[in-house]
């Protein structure tokens, strides 16, 4: 295997202090940013309604379609500018009427306004209101499972504190997630879900690899006075190189398509574009940190149940 670093020794697991600080501070930027928005933006797949997407010969503004789409009472429809400036995607809520009839309407009000000149409508996609509520808890039902069977998994080949531990990885890498697409008022959608489940599986798997090399390393001959600290530090640097080179893949890959892929893979790439930097950084300052202080949590109260029954 490629070696990056020789023998890496950075005091990784000393500096987690800081690490829990700037975790916190993510976290809470997130949680703000999804409650002051009102939530998460969801995708005509999760919301239903009818989506048109259109290609003008010109490059109107989004407040020339909206008042071209007033006349037809659907002004408050969302409209964004779908890859360059002459093409636009328009989300519909639902209505009564069916999907050719709402195109058809849109057609006629977008055409009877002579600002925004010649067009094409390219496709046309209708979501019923009751198959967005399926996939809305397919999604939920799809990311409760995952970590159940990640939690399970985690504990039955290592422990359960390293189970919990990566749950809590997980969870700090989906909220961050989360709160970029908030921030960047991107729309949470099938794509995205995909890119978040992705995201999950590759944030376990680096933390998988820390934990089993640290478990070698504990059947292996382990110095006199080296704490278990210490022991997780030296698992996560022999095993840095690996997560690197893996996390730089996958990274330039996810550059590579939110960048050049278009604008339908662009949510997909952004998420894992985020969720790899955030998924190489919760391995080693979350699920290896906790698991440090949850360790030395219970060793100190046997030692301390220890002295009582000595003193008694």
């Amino acid at each position: 295997m490629i070696e990056l670093f020789r023998t890496p020794n950075w005091n990784f697991i000393g500096r987690r202090k800081w690490a829990y600080l700037a975790s916190a501070a993510f976290t809470l930027l997130s949680l703000v940013s999804l409650v002051a928005g009102g939530g998460l933006r969801y995708d005509i797949d999760f919301t239903g309604g009818t989506l048109i997407q259109v290609r003008f010969d010109g490059a109107p503004t989004v407040a020339q379609i909206r008042a071209g789409l007033t006349q037809i009472k659907l002004g408050d429809s969302i409209i964004q500018r779908f890859g360059d400036e002459h093409e636009y995607i328009i989300r519909l809520p639902l209505k009564e009427l069916g999907s050719e009839e709402i195109a058809r309407r849109v057609q006629g009000a977008l055409a009877g306004d002579p600002a925004l000149g010649k067009f094409e409508i390219r496709r046309v996609e209708f979501v019923g209101p009751q198959v967005g509520h399926d996939l809305q808890l397919q999604a939920v039902y799809a990311v409760i499972a995952g970590l159940v069977g990640i939690l399970l998994y985690i504990a039955v080949r290592f422990d359960l504190k390293g189970g919990v531990a990566a749950i809590v990885a997980v969870f700090h890498d989906v909220l961050v997630c989360l709160g970029a697409l908030s921030l960047t008022s991107r729309e949470f959608s099938l794509p995205v879900l995909a890119g978040l489940l992705t995201v999950i599986g590759y944030s376990v798997n680096d933390t998988i690899v820390a934990y089993d090399r640290l478990r070698e390393n504990r059947g292996k001959f382990i110095p006199k006075g080296k704490t278990f600290a210490e022991q997780m530090n030296d698992a996560v640097n022999q095993t840095l190189s690996r997560t690197v080179l893996t996390a730089l893949t996958t990274f330039f890959s996810a550059a590579v398509l939110l960048f050049f892929g278009g604008k339908t893979l662009e949510d997909f790439a952004f998420v894992l574009f985020v969720g790899v930097i955030t998924g190489t950084y919760s391995t080693i300052y979350i699920a290896a940190a906790i698991v440090v202080d949850w360790t030395g949590y219970v060793e100190g109260r046997l030692r301390r149940g220890k002295k009582a029954v000595a003193k008694a």
